[in-house]
């Protein structure tokens, strides 16, 4: 079964909605640039309201690793998801320092960086087509991937089961395809699981 991440959840309506929909994770954006940033009193917050069978994963882009090891820690997250430049060393840094999983996210232009990604210590990789372009990638480029992977980038209900029917992803990750007016939409959100569900059910 293809696991399902709802990621930039800002709102308690956004926590309540997951916790009826049930995906495997939902992410948390901690990197000021994007729109869909929260404080960690907020991501503290939500994290209480959240049912705790469904595991809240922190997206970072060059955060200090103390500050990532907080949030670890206090168990306001699950687990770190990586966008930035952060090297092996601080990806089993934070392995080893916190015992918690962590998922190095790589950009996908050709065969070449598959592999590449392939290599990394992280304890999942997600391919994207970039730092939330919201725009998919040429999937051809997995065909050969040799180890499980999230996938992301342009990700919709239109669209993902089938990523699932060719791909066969360990996880989908959507953001803005779950969105209107870039605010989470609730009937976008079930409906992108249950277009999954239907797909790995077939």
């Amino acid at each position: 079964m293809t696991k399902i991440k709802l990621c930039g959840l800002m709102r308690a309506e956004d926590i309540e909605a997951a916790n009826e929909i049930r995906p495997d994770f939902v992410g948390f954006v901690f990197w000021g640039k994007s729109h869909r940033s929260v404080s960690r009193d907020k991501a503290s917050e939500l994290k209480k309201m959240l049912d705790p069978a469904v595991k809240a994963v922190g997206v970072f882009v060059d955060e200090d690793i103390n500050v990532v090891k907080s949030l670890l820690a206090g168990g306001i997250i699950d687990i770190a998801q990586l966008h930035g430049s952060e090297d092996d060393g601080y990806i089993r840094e934070l392995q080893e320092s916190t015992g918690k999983a962590v998922i190095k996210a790589f950009k996908v232009r050709s065969k070449d960086e598959v592999k590449m990604a392939e290599q990394s210590p992280a304890d999942y990789i997600l391919l994207d087509s970039g730092a939330g372009t919201g725009v998919a990638f040429d999937w051809k480029l997995l065909e050969d991937a040799g180890r499980p992977y999230f996938l992301a980038g342009g990700l919709g209900v239109d669209n993902v089961a089938e990523a699932v029917r060719s791909l066969h992803p360990y996880a989908v990750d959507v953001s803005s395809g779950i969105e209107t007016d870039k605010v989470k939409d609730v009937k976008k959100m079930a409906a992108f699981a249950a277009a999954v569900r239907k797909e790995d059910n077939t």
